[in-house]
């Protein structure tokens, strides 16, 4: 009886034990919950605290006329008369338009409940006022075509605005869409009616109104309520100064910014790994655009005196690139491996041409068919006592191409190329590709929105490409094309142009594609409408929102 009853009360022990446990257990899930959701927040508590981006630099001036702006944070502000998406040029300030015949002359017809951020009208006056200033500082913006072709802006009445050009020019839609310089602030923030001597506000009709900023340190942007497209969810955008790297990674960690990308370095600046930490946390996301840009290497055709001059050296270099080892390893699957010099996605730029792979093998026949031969695999080779040695440019500030660099030096070595790598500043590289003083060097296409037109214009400009283009055999039925292509009104003559543009320089591989860059975005597990536009200096944060 007695061991009955100590079995009894050991059972009715042992069950208080568990039902305490359980009361522990139940209590700690709702305080974490509790704390998780005091942590976390509502989304309306989320959408009212906004989002908080790492950035490398500070906003800068945010004069929209000028270029030493953010460009991610001026389109937080300024709007286009357009805009560019995948689906082609759609309304944006102006509802629609017209252009005549001859294609010299766009009629925007403008949307009438829109105001700048200081309550003043937007309308043609405004229009007009804006692509005249950005036209008095004509020189400053000659990188674009479109600039060098308006003849004048008219005023037809309150909302509507007539563009008048020099000649036919296709691109016109495409460069008034993009980040700057066609974009318009109020004309109260101008100074002597212009703007190319700086601005006194930052006053646009975009999404968001620019309301404080400490210099290198943030920059906070709240929601326009007046926004003519609806007001934004997100009520507040902060784009907070970091350093990159392991300061960025540790911020994102402790919430002091939760979110990262590409274009201000953010995301760009976090390795695969620390990437790879966040998202593994489940406090974070990782989205990658489609294809925005290509790193390419220029070859300089028109050095005579150098192996480069010729066609079969720069396409046995081109074979001899083992582009899935540099996007796999070297970029960590950051970037994709790219065969063109335009991705696919970018607009004309779907052709089929001829794939060269990496083939070591085929790099030798290549050189040796040419004349370049030599006696030992480990020699150089040489034609008419001359060595087939060339010299490879790259940025020294990019860890990434000093390492591309010497991997493919590696590479070249084995079919007989001697390639010299070095390392000089941006300005340097740039200064040496317009001069012409280079054999090969690391660049990379103009980008989304700017492509093809810009990067295929610069084929022709001194200050870009043209020592890339100007030795090689189809140099004056490529500039003939070029010139054509832009004053094309035919949709289906302006394809059969580009398909020839883009064959001649593959043919030639003036241009080797390495890979094919795109936006990264670290973002809060809860945020959504995440998307993307087609370029890869913007992100349409109006469309975000934390569910």
């Amino acid at each position: 009886m007695l061991v009955r009853k100590f079995k009894l009360g050991a059972l009715i022990f042992l069950i208080l034990c568990i039902v305490v446990v359980c009361i522990v257990v139940v209590c700690l899930v709702v305080l974490n919950t509790s704390d998780s959701k005091k942590t976390a927040g509502t989304d309306s508590q989320n959408n009212e605290k906004g989002i908080v981006y790492a950035a490398s630099k500070d906003i800068n001036d945010m004069n929209p006329h000028l270029y030493t702006g953010s460009m991610p944070a001026q389109a937080l502000v300024y709007e286009s008369l357009v805009e560019n998406t995948e689906d082609g040029i759609k309304p944006l300030l102006a509802e629609s338009w017209d252009i005549s015949k001859d294609g010299k002359t766009y009629t925007f017809h403008l949307r009438k409940d829109v105001k700048f951020h200081d309550g003043e009208p937007f309308n043609a006056e405004a229009v007009k006022k804006n692509i005249d200033a950005v036209q008095a500082n004509a020189e400053k913006h000659s990188w674009i075509k479109l600039s060098t072709k308006i003849v004048d802006c008219k005023v037809i009445d309150e909302y509507t605005v007539e563009l008048v050009l020099s000649e036919a020019y296709y691109p016109t839609l495409v460069e008034l869409s993009m980040t700057r310089p066609y974009v318009f602030i109020s004309p109260k923030d101008f100074i002597n009616g212009q703007t190319k001597d700086g601005v006194r506000g930052y006053h646009g009709t975009g999404a968001y109104v620019l309301t404080e900023h400490k210099v290198d340190e943030y920059a906070t942007f709240k929601a326009n309520e007046n926004y003519w497209d609806g007001v934004p969810k997100v009520k507040k955008i902060t784009s907070k100064v970091l350093p990159a790297g392991e300061t960025t990674f540790l911020a994102l960690q402790k919430g002091e910014v939760n979110f990262a990308f590409t274009d201000d370095r953010g995301a760009d600046s976090l390795d695969v790994e620390a990437m790879n930490q966040l998202v593994d946390s489940s406090d974070y996301q990782l989205i990658r655009s489609a294809p925005m840009n290509t790193k390419i290497i220029v070859a300089n055709s028109s050095k005579a005196d150098n192996p480069v001059h010729e066609k079969a050296v720069r396409e046995a270099i081109w074979y001899a690139i083992d582009r899935k080892t540099i996007s796999n390893d070297i970029l960590s699957g950051t970037e994709t491996v790219a065969n063109t010099l335009f991705s696919r996605n970018v607009n004309y730029a779907d052709v089929n041409l001829k794939k060269r792979n990496y083939d070591l093998n085929k790099a030798k026949e290549i050189l040796q068919k040419a004349g370049w031969t030599s006696e030992d695999s480990n020699d150089v080779r040489t034609r008419d006592g001359e060595k087939l040695a060339v010299k490879l440019y790259y940025d020294s500030s990019s860890s990434s191409q000093k390492t591309q660099a010497e991997f493919i030096q590696s590479s070249l070595k084995e079919i007989g190329v001697q390639l010299q790598i070095i390392g000089e500043e941006s300005t340097s590289i740039a200064n040496r590709r317009s001069t012409g003083d280079y054999d090969l060097l690391f660049n990379q296409t103009w980008g989304l929105a700017y492509d093809p037109q810009s990067t295929i214009s610069a084929f022709t400009s001194p200050s870009s490409y043209l020592h890339a283009t100007k030795g090689i055999e189809k140099v004056d039925e490529l500039y003939k094309k070029i010139d054509d292509v832009m004053l094309s009104m035919n949709e289906k003559t302006r394809k059969s142009l580009y398909a020839d543009i883009l064959k001649i320089v593959h043919d030639e591989a003036v241009f080797i594609p390495i890979s094919n860059g795109s936006v990264t975005v670290i973002a809060p597990k809860n945020l959504k409408g995440i998307t993307f536009k087609q370029t890869q200096f913007e992100l349409p944060f109006e469309k975000m929102y934390f569910k």
